[in-house]
């Protein structure tokens, strides 16, 4: 079990891959963001994207199933997050994109209130398969606190 004491600032992760595919942005902006240059390769052509594209949204959506997998896979003890900071869409996803995450600990911190947690921030950049970034934010997560050994 990874606890919030094992954290240092500038612990790097790589890991994650979701391959996109048209089905999955179509559907996903039906239903979110009707969009249409998430909708139709002839809208999308008309635009700057040029082509059929994923939503943002989406983007954040297939990055958390990506980040979610990890932590359950690695047995972490963590507590949600209360939000992200300075969320960017840098580059358009596009049907077969496969993306891939990265992140780093930028900050390490214990809770005022609360003893027995403990909350970090991470960079986080999503790139796809040609190694460009096409997202960037900064989670805050919440964490338990390593508990202590019983006399």
């Amino acid at each position: 079990m990874i606890y919030w004491d094992d954290l240092k600032v500038g612990d790097r992760s790589n890991f994650g891959t979701y391959h996109v595919t048209r089905e999955e942005v179509v559907d996903f902006a039906s239903k979110y963001d009707m969009q249409p240059f998430h909708l139709s390769d002839e809208a999308a052509a008309k635009t700057h994207f040029g082509r059929l594209a994923a939503s943002g949204w989406h983007t954040c959506a297939m990055t958390m199933a990506m980040i979610a997998e990890n932590v359950v896979s690695t047995e972490q003890a963590g507590l949600g997050s209360p939000g992200v900071d300075e969320l960017r869409w840098l580059k358009p996803v596009y049907p077969g994109d496969t993306l891939r995450v990265e992140s780093e600990i930028v900050e390490v911190r214990p809770s005022r209130s609360k003893p027995e947690i403990g909350s970090f921030r991470t960079a986080v950049k999503v790139l796809n398969q040609e190694e460009v970034p096409v997202l960037s934010f900064t989670s805050i997560v919440l964490m338990r606190r390593r508990p202590a050994e019983a006399p």
